[in-house]
């Protein structure tokens, strides 16, 4: 069986919002409830997005706000496990490292600290609640 196909596209959210749109209304809005109002939140227009396509059809999307907040990484339940968030977030990293940020931040759900751990990052602080869900702030230095 051959692998599938991913690729990352990193652009403006004129450009890649339609189908980062559709990945954050199922994860987000169906999959874990979080309030229509809390998801738009209108920071989209001034971040940098990142969409992935896995041989072709969009699985999953990440953000980079202006001061180096990693944000809305979703991947479609189908996609999960193969490595599509892992090449969001290596991307939204480069991103901010290319952009001369020291380091980039992210608030993560509980469940998915972890998953961060796994990329450098170190969590700070307490948890905290964020459209009902438990989360924590993280952390990862660019510094070389």
């Amino acid at each position: 069986m051959q692998k599938a196909k991913l690729e990352i596209h990193e652009g403006s959210w004129e450009r890649l919002g339609p189908e980062a749109t559709e990945i954050r209304r199922v994860v987000f809005i169906e999959e874990q409830r979080v309030p229509i109002e809390e998801e738009w939140d209108g920071r989209d227009g001034v971040c940098r997005h990142f969409l992935a396509l896995q041989d072709g059809r969009p699985v999953g999307t990440a953000r980079l706000l202006p001061d180096a907040h990693i944000g809305r990484v979703a991947v479609l339940a189908e996609a999960r496990g193969l490595g599509v968030g892992v090449a969001l977030m290596r991307a939204a990293i480069e991103a901010a490292r290319r952009d001369g940020h020291p380091r980039v931040e992210l608030a993560a759900q509980t469940h998915a600290l972890a998953f961060y751990e796994r990329l450098g990052f170190e969590a700070q602080g307490g948890e905290f609640l964020d459209a009902g869900i438990p989360h924590r702030n993280m952390q990862l230095p660019l510094a070389d």
